[in-house]
């Protein structure tokens, strides 16, 4: 890796689907001190798009060029399908090259913390794309929580719904458990790790596990209680067949309640161009603040800006000795063994308790 702080870290990303293309491309290009050189896709109008918009990066057809030249990057990005994200993370960190891994990190638990002792054992960073410990409506919730806003917190109630009656192509609903689809997986990957962030470690998890549309191969109606060690319960839902959506967050304590609808708008942004380098990147208009209060007496809160970018420059300080990767991988493997106790409480139709 360079030594100089004024040279841009070179970044190899892998995969220019929705994950490479909307989320992690972009915010790559608009982080200081990182420059995305080269990008795996041989999929002609992923290249297409990758020549359009970001005209300076390197197109590769095949992944095992990048490590042919190990050299040539100071860090690599692993945004391609769930059921590779371990092969091409081991393969980074048996090339010595830094790398981030999208969510979720592995399709089992064994596998995760096997990639993650093996990424410590040579001393290569790791770390896992969970954008949402940045959206703008968790962030407000952590601060509430933080200053004691709330009092003392007993229930946390988090959502992540859509409406998508119809199956789509593709492996996220494509019933190969390798491929790690399903809306458990997918959303409940974000889910999981913001209760988790906001309220400690897990003791017990229940969970009902439905596939609600006809012909689904992969889970697309969840919920999940976790009930946490330090007495909060946290009640998940994560659905594409969701008609009517409920409040996206509602947090209830012993002094006041906080209550939030609509999803974050960054991904939405992302999706049109937007680019978080913009002026009012992340900001939400006072008509969509949460309300924090008890019975009658509400007022609506500030929301804080949503700030996907800060993952970015944090892995860009960290990597130039500036403090810690934004998320510890060991956070992740947690995520995973929670989602697996997920399936299997569904299965059993019985409350389980987290190993310790």
């Amino acid at each position: 890796m360079t030594d100089s702080t004024r040279q841009p870290l070179r970044v190899g990303l892998l995969g220019y689907g929705v994950a490479g293309r909307v989320f992690h491309a972009p915010l790559i290009a608009a982080t200081p001190g990182l420059r995305l050189t080269r990008v795996v896709t041989a999929d002609p109008q992923r290249r297409e798009q990758l020549a359009a918009e970001h005209p300076d990066a390197r197109v590769v057809d095949d992944v095992a060029a990048l490590w042919a030249d190990p050299d040539a990057l100071d860090l690599v990005v692993v945004a391609t399908p769930n059921a590779s994200h371990v092969s091409h993370a081991r393969a980074a960190v048996a090339a010595g090259l830094p790398v981030v891994v999208d969510k979720p990190l592995a399709a089992t638990a064994d596998d995760a913390r096997a990639l993650v002792d093996e990424a410590h054992h040579r001393g290569v960073p790791l770390t896992v794309f969970q954008n949402r410990r940045w959206d703008g409506d968790f962030r407000t919730v952590r601060r509430l929580v933080e200053d004691g806003a709330l009092g003392r917190v007993t229930r946390f109630e988090s959502r992540f719904a859509r409406w998508r009656p119809q199956i789509r192509a593709g492996w996220r609903e494509g019933g190969s458990p390798a491929d790690a689809g399903g809306v458990l997986y997918d959303l409940g990957a974000h889910l999981v790790d913001q209760a988790v962030q906001l309220f400690g470690p897990v003791g017990t998890v229940y969970a009902e596990v439905d596939r609600r549309r006809p012909g689904a191969q992969v889970d697309d109606d969840a919920f999940v209680a976790l009930t946490h060690v330090g007495g909060v319960r946290s009640h998940l839902w994560m659905s594409a067949v969701t008609a009517q959506l409920g409040p996206r967050l509602r947090v209830l304590g012993d002094r006041a309640g906080y209550t939030c609808h609509g999803l974050d708008g960054q991904e939405d942004a992302l999706r049109l161009g937007g680019r978080p380098d913009t002026p009012g990147w992340g900001e939400v208009t006072p008509d969509r603040y949460g309300l924090l209060g008890a019975g009658d007496d509400l007022r609506p809160v500030p929301t804080e800006p949503g700030r996907y970018q800060d993952f970015y420059a944090q892995v860009e300080a960290a990597l130039r000795g500036g403090g810690p990767l934004p998320v510890d991988p060991r956070d992740a493997v947690r995520t995973v063994e929670l989602i697996a106790l997920a399936h299997r409480s569904a299965a059993e139709r019985t409350v389980l308790p987290v190993p310790a």
